[in-house]
């Protein structure tokens, strides 16, 4: 007889950004991995098997391998739909604990990617990510796979305003009145993209939501460029550059060097194209009740960013938010439409 958790299936909110995968379960767990794979067998044997770091899995016939290796780039326009995309997400959910359970989950696009600027959907680009994540994924390791079998995808940082209208209470859940009835504007700092969401009377104002394509993967790539020049370097692994940034040096032939001035630049120049981007799609935000920062971009940057309005917020673990509102979207709003 088979488990009854593989035959109900797992409400799971999939957030499958450009630099780190973030999932959201009704238990309340949060997990995040560095989307980092790649093309090909990962050619590594682990002397423990325990210590195991990287994992490869099959998608359309080919194998990709996920884990503790230096990443193809993510950051071009067909990832979403990718059979990388598909096999870090599936490596997500077996860290999530997910092999062999069959899985309902909403994701999502980028609000330029899910929106033409008229307000209509960008159909095709939808459908496209919708069935790319039903597909079939096979890890090698012999697990079995966790299967998706229902997908539904919104905007990203509109998933963020469902987190924070929707409340959860022991009782039940309920919609936050004085937090629908005002106007909020969501800034999502994510990897590739910074998404911008203002939202009136539960309607989308498209004269002041789209996408600027400018996120912390422009700090990696600046810190980079900048060590590969000061250390005359040809090229450079992508965990090295992800350490970098992270911690602020850098260890070279088994020295340590700082790289501080070069982090601090980096993140001064994307703060900047942000501001000015933020000021032109949202002003100074008079007519708004509140200026809501998510994304992992927002815990990079808090110092930054903490100044930009008098009545801003930073979410609640905004890293998590989309992933979190993508779940309470799937539970409370996909249900109560299935159930109608």
């Amino acid at each position: 007889m088979a488990d009854a958790s593989s035959i109900n299936p797992i409400p799971v909110g999939l957030d499958d950004g450009y630099a780190f995968t973030k999932i959201a379960l009704p238990d309340g767990r949060l997990l995040a991995i560095p989307s980092r794979a790649r093309v090909g067998q990962s050619g590594v044997t682990w002397i423990h098997e325990a210590e195991q770091r990287i994992s490869e899995y099959e998608t359309e016939d080919t194998v990709y391998s996920v884990g503790a290796l230096d990443g193809a780039p993510t950051h071009f326009e067909g990832y979403p739909w990718s059979g990388l995309n598909r096999a870090v997400v599936q490596h997500a959910l077996q860290q999530a604990g997910l092999a062999g359970k069959s899985v309902h989950a909403v994701s999502g696009l980028p609000v330029s990617s899910f929106y033409r600027k008229s307000g209509e959907h960008r159909q095709e680009t939808i459908a496209r990510k919708r069935d790319s994540l039903k597909q079939a994924v096979r890890p090698l390791s012999g697990a079995l796979p966790a299967g998706i079998a229902f997908h539904e995808v919104i905007p990203e940082a509109l998933a963020a305003w469902y987190d924070y209208v929707i409340v959860e209470l022991e009782d039940g859940v309920t919609l936050d009145a004085d937090r629908v009835s005002v106007p909020v504007a969501i800034v999502d700092i994510g990897g590739r993209t910074t998404d911008y969401v203002v939202v009136k009377d539960q309607g989308i104002l498209h004269a002041s939501s789209g996408s600027l394509q400018c996120g912390m993967l422009n700090v990696k790539q600046s810190v980079a460029d900048g060590i590969q020049e000061r250390f005359d370097l040809e090229s450079l692994s992508e965990q090295l550059v992800s350490q970098a940034v992270e911690h602020k040096t850098v260890r070279l032939q088994g020295e340590a060097h700082d790289v501080a001035a070069l982090v601090e630049a980096a993140m001064r120049e994307v703060v900047e194209r942000i501001h000015d981007e933020t000021r032109r799609q949202l002003g100074l935000g008079i007519e708004l009740d509140r200026v809501l920062f998510v994304g992992g971009g927002t815990v990079a940057l808090s110092k930054h960013i903490a100044n930009w309005f008098p009545h801003q917020a930073i979410a609640e673990h905004p890293a998590f938010a989309n992933a979190r509102g993508m779940l309470k979207y799937l539970r409370y709003v996909c249900e109560a439409s299935d159930a109608a």
